[in-house]
């Protein structure tokens, strides 16, 4: 039959009707209002072939999926946009923006003491208490500060640490008259001795490593060297200690499998990698604030020079955090650091940032409990690896960590830390699935992880002696009262310092303490060398982060809280809490970003006028 004969009888063939859901409605009808254009132009082909007919409307229905596409694809990034928590600590884009717009500028002798416009008497006093405090430092720490100002330069941890005690606008005063040793030369108990023969309380935990007091710690090191010394410093190889070790970390951790490392940053960077080799996702999640290291992928913002694009920085205790948990497929893994529930979605406090009074902690436990048990429950349902950072907080809040604190499992557990005994470790405890570092089906795709130090075994000799003596009574019964010894201690500070009129409270979870002020001030930051000057000795980021050991008796916290109150007291009658009845901590933050403005401003003039000077001139 010739092709026009059929294309003429399409048009009246049943078998070549279109279904009556393509066809076009009633005239006038709403249906055909909304379709009818569509289906109009798919009708009005003409009878020359049904190919082009549905050619044309595989185009349109090609047009209809890739714009389905592109709005799911934009929902998602909607959805990711809500969950991201927009401040300088959870928005990369916006910290790494503000950050290069920052500019230096520093105050002079006059402004130091007058950047809150306070009267002449207050100022004086300022200036009185802290010609005072520079004196007893050079005084009394006069060896020790000595001795760090001469190695100082050939250290550049030194160097950093020292240039961030303070906010950078006090930063050139403060170094040239209130420089802080770096050196100590011996500890006891809850003590540290500097060169100067000065006896300070050990406040700094030695960044979470020392749980149970230093004394503790000299004897695992010692004892455990004993154990190994036969075999020495031989690499490759193990030691017996280890298999003692294993044991007791996977009953400890309820976890499968063990791997050794030498830090908590390399303990992290290899659940990460076993994660995404095992799930074949790419992208990590990590929660505003949040500390797992200092290697790139988690630590997305300042401090890295390269961005991490395979990162998600995202609201903790989120709703909408959960929403993308739920919706997206490219998540390898969830990371949580526990110490977060003192203050989430907010950076360590430091007092190098500590420019008004708005730094808060608060630490509600059964909240944060809860929040785990949605995360655990989301990332079960979607597959997507849960990893606690027990680096820090590991041991120290109960036997188990977190875990064990927060009734909640996870998939793979980091440690580091206190666990070696006091030497370098870090540790990774995962469910065995995930722990496997090859495919037996794809024998050359591996997930390599290896180090020179893993396993050495001199630190495998002191976790030995570490993991034995957390099993004695004495330890244990440390655990058994350790909330309701620290937070009771917690309450009686707070309300000593409210009865004496300081402007000072502070927010713990169990033996981690964060110092926080109650009004505004553009001078908070110098009550870190009141305490100094009262024999506490702190970490170089000062008064935000302070951390007992849990040997302290209560006589000697009650040394601390009387050295608080008279450093608390000292710094009051110098005028440093003076305040202005208008001033808010909104106020002070307008007034520093005005200073910033104006500074970035007459900076570019001067940047204008060198490029414009004729090179003669110049």
């Amino acid at each position: 039959m010739p092709r026009f004969h059929l294309a003429k009888q399409a048009k009246t063939s049943e078998c070549y009707k279109l279904p009556a859901i393509w066809r076009m409605p009633a005239p006038g009808s709403g249906l055909g209002k909304l379709r009818g254009s569509f289906f109009n132009r798919f009708a009005s082909v003409g009878p020359k072939s049904m190919e082009s007919r549905y050619a044309l409307f595989a185009l349109y229905a090609l047009g209809a999926a890739v714009l389905a596409a592109s709005l799911a694809k934009l929902k998602a990034k909607l959805e990711l946009t809500k969950a991201t928590q927009w401040s300088l600590a959870g928005n990369v884009w916006i910290a790494r923006r503000i950050a290069s717009l920052i500019p230096f500028y520093d105050y002079d002798e006059e402004q130091f003491f007058r950047t809150d416009s306070p009267p002449d008497e207050i100022a004086a006093r300022r200036r009185a208490g802290f010609m005072r405090l520079s004196n007893l430092c050079r005084e009394q720490f006069a060896k020790t500060d000595q001795f760090t100002a001469e190695v100082k330069d050939s250290i550049s941890d030194l160097q950093f640490t020292e240039a961030y005690r303070a906010p950078f606008q006090f930063r050139r005063l403060v170094r040239e008259y209130l420089d802080a040793g770096a050196v100590v030369l011996s500890s006891s108990g809850v003590t540290l001795t500097d060169l100067d023969g000065n006896c300070f309380y050990d406040l700094t935990g030695s960044y979470g490593v020392n749980v149970f007091g230093n004394d503790f710690y000299k004897e695992c090191i010692e004892r455990g060297c004993q154990r190994v010394r036969e075999l020495g410093p031989v690499l490759g190889s193990y030691h017996p200690a280890i298999a003692y070790n294993v044991k007791r970390l996977k009953e400890i951790s309820g976890q499968d499998e063990v791997s050794f490392h030498m830090s908590g940053t390399e303990a992290v960077m290899q659940a990460v990698r076993l994660a995404r080799y095992h799930t074949r996702r790419s992208h990590l999640v990590r929660f505003c604030g949040a500390y797992h290291g200092w290697w790139g992928d988690v630590q997305p913002g300042v401090g890295n020079p390269v961005p991490a694009h395979e990162t998600y920085t995202l609201k903790e205790m989120s709703r909408d955090t959960l929403r993308v948990l739920r919706s997206r497929r490219d998540i390898a893994c969830v990371l949580v650091n526990p110490l977060q529930a003192l203050h989430p979605n907010a950076a360590a406090p430091s007092d190098s940032s500590l420019v008004d009074g708005a730094r808060s902690s608060h630490f509600d436990k059964e909240a944060y409990r809860v929040w785990l048990q949605r995360l655990r429950a989301v990332c079960t349902e979607r597959k997507i690896v849960l990893i606690f950072d027990e680096v820090f907080s590991g041991f120290r809040l109960a036997l188990g960590g977190a875990q064990e604190y927060f009734g909640v499992r996870a998939d793979i557990v980091t440690y580091g830390k206190t666990l070696a005994g006091g030497l370098p470790i870090g540790v990774v405890c995962g469910r065995r699935d995930l722990m496997k570092r090859y495919r037996d089906d794809r024998p050359v795709d591996v997930c390599f992880a290896r180090g020179t130090f893993n396993s050495h075994p001199y630190v495998m000799g002191t976790m030995h002696e570490f993991l034995e003596r957390i099993d004695s009574p004495k330890i244990r019964e440390l655990y058994l009262n350790v909330d309701p010894v620290w937070n009771g201690r917690a309450d009686r500070f707070n309300q000593r310092m409210h009865d004496e009129g300081l402007p000072v409270q502070i927010a713990n979870i169990s033996s981690i303490w964060s110092v926080f002020f109650t009004q505004p001030s553009r001078y908070n930051w110098m009550f870190q060398y009141y305490l100094r000057a009262e024999g506490l000795a702190l970490s170089w980021t000062g008064t935000g982060r302070v951390i007992f050991s849990l040997n302290y008796t209560d006589a000697d916290f009650e040394a601390v809280t009387n050295r608080y109150m008279a450093a608390g007291k000292a710094m009051q009658q110098d005028g440093w809490w003076w305040s202005d009845p208008l001033a808010t901590n909104k106020s002070i933050k307008r007034h520093i970003q005005r200073e910033m403005i104006a500074h970035r401003f007459i900076r570019n003039l001067h940047r204008s006028g060198d490029r414009s000077m004729p090179e003669s001139q110049s």
